[in-house]
């Protein structure tokens, strides 16, 4: 029953990243698992503009948002199914924020907010008090296509704004398809383009591919700093 388990679900993940457009995601990810993690990535910044509400496709009135505490964040991670690279997520402390989109009485999507310093393929990445990183926007899948992650995104804005949160960015790699999707429909804007390739953990090579700073930003053109 185990053995037919793991095939259900290995073909359900090849599924999805096919139906999502994510082929060359989810290549990338099967060969990071084996060592050859080759990872471009944009640098981008959200939540500078102002943009209409986005909408729940279906039930608005059944959606809520919701702050997660730690016990809830350990519910929702058994929920998510353990052969997709999704399945693989972030230790979360008390520094850090996890907000959810909740349907009647189950968590529909859910992502977390960094305030503090942290790294991303081991290169630190300082933020300032007045800075914030939005990482693992996750929805679950019979909550997929009504259109959560801009309408959880959106609202992550509005608590870090009334937290005094004025500069907020978030990292795209650059074959997930889904996630830059959502984030056009935000208005969000890559700053820059970056590769990161790590050999069986070991070698790193990393550089800076492309600068779109040049780009009008009628918000900021301040960036944290990576150090390596």
């Amino acid at each position: 029953m185990e053995v037919n388990n793991n095939r259900f679900y290995r073909l359900k993940w090849f599924w999805n990243i096919l139906s999502n457009g994510l082929l060359l995601f989810g290549i990338r990810n099967r060969l990071a698992q084996i060592g050859l993690d080759i990872d471009p990535y944009y640098w981008v910044e959200e939540g500078y503009t102002e943009i209409d509400i986005p909408k729940i496709k279906e039930e608005q009135n059944e959606y809520s948002i919701v702050h997660l505490n730690l016990d809830e964040i350990h519910r929702v991670r058994k929920k998510v199914i353990a052969n997709t690279p999704a399945s693989d997520l972030p230790i979360f402390n008390d520094k850090q924020k996890a907000i959810g989109v909740k349907y009647k009485n189950e968590i529909a999507a859910f992502m977390f907010i960094e305030l503090e310093d942290f790294y991303y393929h081991k290169r630190k990445i300082s933020l300032n008090k007045n800075e914030a990183y939005l990482f693992h926007m996750y929805t679950f899948e019979n909550h997929r296509g009504k259109n959560l992650a801009p309408y959880l995104r959106y609202h992550s804005y509005l608590i870090l704004k009334e937290l005094g949160i004025k500069n907020i960015y978030s990292i795209t790699q650059y074959f997930n398809t889904s996630s830059k999707n959502f984030k056009r429909k935000l208005s969000a804007q890559n700053k820059q383009l970056y590769l990161n390739i790590t050999l069986f953990k070991k070698y790193r090579y990393f550089t800076l591919l492309r600068n779109y700073s040049n780009l009008p930003n009628t918000y900021s053109e301040k960036r944290p700093t990576l150090s390596s």
